[in-house]
């Protein structure tokens, strides 16, 4: 099963994950990234460079937490593949918000 981006990205979108990421599995919106499923190797790299602890293996979701499994996908379909790998401007400001999804701006 792939890894996926929740809701503790939203706002930082640091990059360190993109850059280890050797199948180019994320995607990049204006203020979170993303992993196309399809394309995830299930290496794990990106879920220990994180700093802010926003990616998981979806099989270790919390039943509350599944919906970012779709939206992931959802969002990789419709997303270019990240290639920016600098954090948010802000991103040490939000770094350890909770309830940030309000803020996840779809539109890339």
């Amino acid at each position: 099963m792939t890894f996926v981006v929740t809701e503790a990205c939203i706002a930082c979108r640091y990059g360190e994950c993109v850059s280890v990421c050797p199948q180019n599995a994320f995607h990049e919106g204006p203020n979170f990234v993303v992993i196309d499923p399809r394309a995830c190797a299930n290496c794990g790299l990106c879920e220990m460079v994180c700093p802010v602890q926003a990616i998981h293996p979806a099989a270790d979701l919390a039943p509350d937490q599944r919906d970012w499994i779709a939206l992931n996908a959802r969002l990789a379909a419709q997303w270019p593949v990240a290639v920016d790998t600098r954090p948010l401007a802000d991103a040490d400001a939000h770094a350890f918000d909770t309830a940030k999804r309000e803020r996840l701006i779809l539109e890339p």
